[in-house]
């Protein structure tokens, strides 16, 4: 069955989205819809699809599914007004900026019986799918400690840092979902660091640009996130899981494989510099995983809970920061 589907909003994340979907077998990008005409036109002009108000996608008939790539403070809206609908919906993380709003959308897709998942797009990145892969296939044997990098670039726009939530609640967000994932159990607690070492202007709107954490499961499992907004020599993200039998890891990519040697010495060419490029892949396969989860009736492979845990990982995070001392996720659930 082929799925049809609309995106609401047009800019940066839904171009990305509105690529994959045009890319992936059995989807069909039918409507885009946002305020901003051009930003519309420039996806309808790529995809030849209509652009329609969120109104209208509400009520189309020709639209099974849609891709909220919206402001954050709209997703839960969203999500409970196209569920209610009858339509399967992939939302961007994170669903809300508030815990007790993020319960209240779980509780109305489970009412609406919705289908919905959520946009934690590295679960699905190749790389990071073959460290899973040797975690539960047990050639690591079991899971005792993993270390996850998530460095950028360059910090975003300040007006960006002003309505994103923060470092942890924007950033590191991904950290924490993967570390859920990785790690095969829940967190029980949580030890944060935070600080300003990059801008201080970042400072001045109340986030941090610096951060490492420190997870703990009821087994003693711990995953340590360490993040920056800067790093100057490109895109880093790397992985690695320590397990009793061995270890595996993932390395950065970078714009390609090629090393050069003289008496000079080895070298390679830069890092990929921006997440859109270096998540090209784990784009596209996300939204495969939607349309075979939608099409089969299976779960989807990231829900609202897990939106939900890694939100409170977030806040006890923030929590953790502003206390000094190790936080109990059980504090801010």
């Amino acid at each position: 069955m082929q799925l049809r589907f609309a995106i609401l909003g047009a800019g940066r994340i839904g171009q990305v989205h509105a690529r994959a979907v045009a890319g992936t077998p059995g989807a069909k990008l039918v409507a885009i819809a946002d305020p901003v005409a051009k930003a519309a036109e420039s996806v309808q002009a790529a995809y030849g699809c209509d652009i329609r108000s969120i109104d209208a996608i509400v009520a189309s008939a020709d639209v099974d599914a849609v891709v909220i790539c919206t402001p954050t403070d709209t997703h839960a809206d969203l999500i409970e007004r196209f569920t209610k609908a009858g339509k399967a919906v992939f939302c961007e993380k994170p669903v809300d900026l508030s815990l007790a709003r993020v319960k209240a959308c779980l509780t109305a897709v489970a009412a609406n019986k919705g289908t919905v998942m959520v946009g934690f797009n590295r679960r699905f990145d190749p790389d990071f799918m073959g460290v899973k892969a040797a975690i539960d296939d047990g050639t690591i044997g079991t899971v005792e400690m993993v270390t996850i990098t998530s460095r950028d670039p360059g910090a975003p726009p300040a007006d960006y840092i002003t309505r994103s939530g923060g470092i942890f609640r924007d950033m590191t967000i991904h950290d924490f979902d993967m570390a859920r994932w990785l790690l095969g159990e829940e967190v029980e607690t949580v030890q944060a660091a935070a600080s300003v070492l990059t801008d201080k202007a970042i400072g001045e709107l109340g986030d941090f640009d610096s951060v490492n954490v420190i997870l703990r499961t009821a087994t003693g499992k711990q995953a340590i996130i360490t993040n920056t907004r800067r790093a100057t020599y490109g895109y880093d993200q790397r992985i690695e899981v320590l397990g009793s039998k061995g270890m595996v890891y993932a390395e950065n990519q970078g714009e390609n494989r090629v090393v050069v040697a003289d008496k000079s010495g080895f070298r390679s060419a830069p890092l990929l510099n921006f997440f859109m490029t270096r998540y090209i892949a784990a784009y596209a396969n996300e939204i495969a995983a939607f349309v075979d989860a939608v099409n089969s009736g299976k779960d989807t492979p990231t829900t609202t809970h897990d939106g939900l845990m890694a939100l409170a990982l977030a806040e006890a995070a923030l929590k953790s920061v502003a206390e000094g001392r190790t936080v109990k996720l059980a504090e801010v659930l």
